[in-house]
């Protein structure tokens, strides 16, 4: 038991990285499901201090509480002379003041939102004496949060790792919901070139002339290390026998699809909790890092990839890596409060197989660009960007395509009154 959820291995799995991230020396999440050295320095308490002495909500720093093992910054609870904050650190090559300024006004609308008992389920950005809240100071950024509502059940949860219970699964399909619903009424245009954000230009192309490969060279030609490295490794034989065929799956829909700033990281790590059982509800969403303009189906596809499908186990023999009972409580979920259109129920079934890749080529030029590490860009573009496209070809992920079409076509004839 986990906080009163029956977990099985899974609690024990998140206990190894727990137990790893706070004895001794200080590791982050790895890219192969262990624990590794940060790329990043963890945040030291007069750095802190330093920072918190500019805000009138937090007053200085008096202890550090935690250090999250997320391995794309560095970030710490704080107890702070006014209350406990939440601190995050990046790099200026990976966050600029204009990039996280991207993100904190999506999440300054989104925390002014009234919802789920009149309480926002995003908490608010912090501003310093300034009226600023995004930090520049040398080569580093900082960004100050208010402390979300909730317990962090899923703490040390990898990425792609899935949910303790479908009861979770559905509670989260509903906050996916709520948030489209409330982003549904703002209106900014997307986000300029970043390193790591999840965006969807390169199969979002309809019209005759502006087809993936060109979209993809256009992509490429603006992130030199990256494109000289998909040149080395092939890309448009990638292209040609895997990414394309999938998109011309996805093509008919992407007429139906309606442009919406997404969260695009929609992992049980980036939700806060009620409480540690089964029948937990969702009271915060945290980390839009990742937030783009791209649309509601794209954003629902991403929550199935990183919750559903356990990727770090697709080469274990006999292993059952799609959590079928999950993925239909998180659609259950999400349509109680917001249901799918016919169109909107199979284009998402076509977008899962191709929704990981502009994050997975971003990713990749990261690790080039600013790691300047070919070992973690091989993994970025081998075992992410290709690997987890052709996996749903194989005999696992067509039995999870297929379930999902099946959703989709008995849910889009309820809909129609013909059940």
């Amino acid at each position: 038991m986990r906080d009163g959820v029956e977990s099985g291995s899974l609690a024990g799995r998140y206990t190894e990285v727990w137990v790893a991230a706070t004895t001794g020396e200080f590791h982050a999440h790895g890219l192969l499901g262990t624990v590794a050295e940060p790329d990043w320095p963890r945040l030291t308490l007069p750095e802190v201090d330093r920072l918190l002495r500019r805000y009138p909500a937090a007053g200085g720093a008096e202890r550090l509480l935690s250090f999250s093992p997320r391995p794309f910054s560095a970030a710490s609870i704080v107890a702070a002379a006014h209350g406990e904050v939440f601190v995050k650190r990046h790099h200026r090559s990976v966050r600029d003041r204009g990039g996280l300024l991207e993100e904190h006004r999506l999440i300054a609308f989104l925390a002014g939102t009234g919802w789920d008992g009149g309480e926002a389920l995003v908490p608010p950005v912090l501003a310093d004496q300034d009226g600023e809240t995004a930090i520049a100071d040398g080569e580093w950024t900082y960004e100050v949060h208010a402390p979300a509502r909730g317990l962090d059940v899923y703490e040390q949860a990898l990425s792609w790792t899935p949910f303790l219970a479908s009861g979770h699964a559905r509670a989260a399909g509903r906050a996916l919901a709520k948030l489209h619903i409330a982003t549904k009424g703002y209106d900014a245009p997307a986000r300029g070139m970043r390193p790591l954000v999840s965006s969807f230009t390169i199969f979002a192309g309809i019209d005759v002339g502006d087809d993936p490969v060109t979209r993809m060279e256009g992509y490429l030609a603006s992130r030199p290390c990256l494109q000289e490295y998909a040149e080395v490794r092939n890309w448009r034989a990638a292209f040609h026998d895997l990414l394309l065929p999938l998109y011309a799956e996805l093509r008919p829909w992407l007429l139906y699809l309606t442009p919406l700033w997404t969260h695009n990281d929609f992992h049980a790590s980036n939700l806060m909790w009620s409480e540690g059982c089964e029948s937990a509800e969702v009271t915060g969403v945290i980390d839009f890092g990742l937030a783009d303009r791209t649309n509601a189906v794209h954003d629902l596809a991403t929550a199935i990839e990183r919750n559903i499908v356990e990727w770090l186990r697709i080469d274990e023999p006999n292993a059952g890596v799609a959590h079928l009972e999950h993925l239909d409580a998180l659609l259950a979920g999400y349509e109680e409060l917001s249901p799918l259109s016919y169109e909107d129920a199979h284009a998402l079934v076509a977008m899962l197989p191709l929704v990981h890749c502009e994050f997975a080529l971003s990713e990749t030029d990261y690790f080039l660009s600013v790691l300047h590490s070919e070992e973690k860009a091989y993994l970025g573009y081998e075992n992410y960007f290709v690997a987890h496209a052709r996996w749903f070809g194989s005999a696992a992920g067509q039995r999870l395509l297929d379930h999902l079409r099946q959703w989709a076509e008995e849910g889009s004839r309820f809909r129609r009154g013909e059940l």
